[in-house]
């Protein structure tokens, strides 16, 4: 049997989730690549020897697919958040982590892969279900902080909702990547953008004790 008919026999034995699999491995190499934006179906069906139509059987759209690879990035960003807002050490030094935590992942993820930077910056002002869904695990994290804080009395007692939202409005200039390259940060030494994002950090941690 040749390499290449083997091969079509792994792919017809192959499982719905391991074909799923495949295709997101095969979308976002392309993605890297030669950006999303350019990247079709049927490049994605060639480069895999698959029809565009079979792709369609576990993909209703590229949108889909997009979604999927942007679920991909941000994920990973949000367990180790949510790892560090669990994690050992005062609610003071949770939150200072997390925050800076969240800025060099962006700032890696936006502007180190830049075929990415650009989905990323389309996923955030179109307003993609993931993105979204990534926004509110990073203000539900905060708020888990500041609940701690509050219950040993670190923090004062306020309003954990409002307040984990205030400090992700705080921090977004450093955060966002449309807002980054607009406020000419991008541009700056990451010493001295993470030195601004500290006295930012340490302001709200003064407003947050009692």
């Amino acid at each position: 049997m040749s390499t290449s008919t083997r091969e079509a026999a792994q792919r017809r034995g192959a499982t719905a989730e391991e074909t799923r699999r495949r295709i997101e491995d095969m979308a976002e190499t392309l993605f890297r690549t030669i950006g999303y934006q350019k990247t079709t179906v049927a490049d994605i069906a060639r480069e895999l020897g698959m029809s565009p139509a079979n792709i369609y059987r576990f993909y209703p759209s590229k949108s889909a697919i997009n979604e999927v690879i942007a679920a991909r990035m941000l994920d990973g960003v949000e367990a180790e958040l949510w790892a560090i807002a669990r994690g050992r050490g005062t609610a003071t030094e949770r939150l200072r982590t997390l925050l800076e935590t969240l800025h060099h992942r962006h700032m890696a993820l936006f502007f180190t892969q830049r075929r990415l930077h650009d989905m990323v910056t389309a996923a955030m002002a179109e307003h993609w279900g993931v993105v979204e869904r990534f926004i509110e695990g990073i203000r539900t994290a905060i708020r888990h902080v500041l609940m701690d804080g509050a219950a040993s009395g670190e923090f004062a007692r306020l309003d954990a909702d409002a307040t984990a939202t205030a400090i992700k409005m705080a921090t977004i200039g450093f955060m966002h990547p449309v807002l980054i390259a607009e406020c000419g940060l991008r541009d700056e030494p990451e010493e001295e953008m993470a030195g601004k994002l500290g006295l930012v950090i340490e302001l709200l941690l003064r407003g947050l004790r009692p």
